[in-house]
């Protein structure tokens, strides 16, 4: 082992004393440049003899620098005898340097044992650390295999994003590629889910966007619809609101099932009233005294414009009844007068046409009925030309409170009070005027009929004093009604509507109660009292459309909101 002394002679420390010339010359210009890179980078190292070997000095990162020289000092140190210490001897230095100093004698020879310097250093420090370090070994190994698995769990995410987006370009009109279910034809898949509930489509809704729109289609609600109550479904299958989706008529009639309406104030009055109203489109038509105010509804339907759109008058009294017929309103008055108004013009006319007050009017295909408190019913032409001429008087020897033309326009029967004959439903041929046949037999004194209207050319309900609702079917009996309802608080019932199919309303005589009834059922479906006890009021008239209904009492008009209830 060579001495580990300080800086001294060049022959004291080893075995430079027997080199030749060439040598010490490549020695002294090897110190020249160690000279002049301590002091272009500082003090660090001064005085080490060589040995920088990191352990000392200034911070890591410049001595680190300084140290990559190590391996162009080889031949100097090892002249001072730094052998043992690196591993090399003075030979073995110059030899590097030789070989350095092949292309340059200057920057070449420093550049080529700056890198030798640095790879031996590099070698030693690994070693070092992984002989008195291993844990920090491992745990970078950890830690590169971690950032692999966050690699592979990035690509995954990545490529499931990617997924997503292509399913999201596909057309909105096709189905899924992976249900089996969805691929078959239209057609087929309408027979499959005409056969599930109302339950089971809305949650097959809920599974995508496309199936969510396939649902949609009215062909798979409309057996559902027909099955509702006020789904705008005739009893026939006729569709009287086809400008409406059936899935969402089919919504709205879940709120008339449970009763689920909001109650509002259309109109009021100061005096008592009894007004009679009727619907047409977005229009509302009411009788106050002797006038008829026309009124338009607001997008919502359960608000009216407060301004009229027209105000029709003519009668002396009270108007007790009209109808709307051919863009005309043919009214009823307590001066037993029957009035003709063109709906958009002011075109009125007025003819007498009872000795007292007539009561009700029907009008259908041109002709004109109506009765009247002195116990007749006449039929009169709508013609311009004929207004006002008696096509024929029946005498019905009871005063007529209701009276329908039937559809067939062959026909048309009669509600009285039934107090001169046992039956107060009788219907008479309106081409002669005679007496076709009667409804019932077994009425009590007094049960007049208050309101009557055809549902279909053989079938019919009336209501009135005796607190019954009853369905006649022409086809059946007419002796028998097929099916009654009866008024649970034994009230008087003045008027009825009718959806065509199951629903059924009614309008009592005390506290405003408005009734629903399932006609599949016996019993009352909800009622609803529009009116507290000091202004208690009957019901004179009411009717509904899908979303709402109105009744008119004697002070106000309400409304039953059920499409926002």
């Amino acid at each position: 082992m060579g001495s580990q002394g300080g800086v001294g002679a060049p022959g004291n420390g080893g075995p430079g004393e027997g080199e030749s010339g060439e040598t010490r010359k490549l020695q002294e210009e090897g110190r020249a440049a160690r000279g002049k890179r301590r002091k272009g980078k500082g003090k660090a190292g001064a005085g080490q003899g060589g040995k920088g070997n990191g352990a000392e000095g200034k911070p890591e990162r410049p001595q680190a620098k300084e140290e990559t020289g190590l391996g162009a000092e080889a031949g100097p140190s090892a002249g001072r005898g730094k052998a043992g210490e690196r591993g090399g001897s003075v030979e073995e230095g110059a030899r590097r340097l030789v070989r350095g100093d092949e292309g340059s004698a200057g920057e070449r020879k420093e550049a080529k044992g700056r890198s030798e310097g640095k790879k031996e250093e590099w070698r030693v420090r690994t070693g070092r650390r992984e002989g008195a370090r291993p844990a920090r070994a491992q745990g970078r190994g950890s830690q590169a295999w971690g950032r692999l698995a966050g690699t592979r769990a990035a690509m995954a995410t990545a490529a499931e994003e990617e997924a997503a987006a292509a399913a999201a370009r596909e057309p909105a009109c096709s189905p899924a590629a992976g249900l089996a279910l969805l691929c078959l034809p239209e057609e087929l898949l309408l027979l499959i889910f005409s056969y599930l509930d109302m339950q089971a489509l809305g949650r097959l809704a809920q599974v995508c966007r496309w199936l969510r729109r396939f649902t949609s289609c009215d062909l798979l609600w409309r057996r559902i619809a027909r099955a509702s109550l006020n789904s705008g479904f005739t009893r026939l299958g006729t569709d009287l609101m086809a400008s409406v989706p059936v899935k969402e008529r089919v919504k709205v009639s879940q709120n008339w099932r449970l009763g689920r309406c909001r109650e509002g104030i259309l109109l009021k009055w100061r005096c008592s009233q009894m007004p009679w109203m009727q619907l047409e489109g977005d229009s509302l038509y009411i009788s106050q005294a002797n006038f008829i105010l026309a009124y338009q509804f607001r997008p919502d339907g359960a608000s009216l414009n407060r301004r009229p759109l027209g105000v029709f008058a003519g009668h002396d009294e009270d108007v007790c009844h009209f109808v709307l017929a051919n863009s005309h309103i043919i009214s009823a008055g307590g001066d037993g007068k029957i009035g003709i108004h063109k709906i958009h013009s002011t075109f009125t006319v007025k003819y007498s046409a009872h000795v007292q007050e007539v009561n009700c009017v029907d009008c259908k295909g041109g002709i004109i009925v109506s009765g009247s408190r002195d116990r007749t019913a006449k039929v009169w032409p709508l013609a311009s030309g004929r207004l006002g001429q008696c096509l024929h008087t029946i005498q019905t020897e009871d005063r007529v409170w209701s009276i329908a033309i039937s559809p067939l326009l062959s026909s048309f029967v009669t509600g009285t009070a039934c107090c001169g004959h046992f039956s107060p439903l009788r219907i008479w041929d309106l081409n002669s005027g005679q007496l076709m046949t009667h409804l019932g037999s077994d009425f009590p004194p007094g049960a007049g009929v208050l309101d009557v209207m055809y549902e279909s050319p053989s079938t019919l309900l009336s209501c009135g004093y005796d607190t019954y609702v009853r369905y006649w079917d022409l086809r059946a009996s007419a002796r028998k009604c097929v099916m009654e309802w009866e008024e649970p608080h034994d009230s008087t019932l003045y008027c009825l509507q009718t959806d065509g199919n199951h629903l059924l309303a009614t309008g009592s005589s005390y506290y405003g109660v408005v009734r629903l009834w399932d006609r599949r059922q016996r019993a009352c479906l909800h009622a609803f009292p529009l009116t507290s006890t000091p202004l208690s009021s009957p019901v004179y008239c009411l009717r509904f459309t899908t979303r709402h209904l109105y009744a008119a009492l004697s002070y106000n008009l309400r409304v039953l909101d059920f499409q926002n209830p």
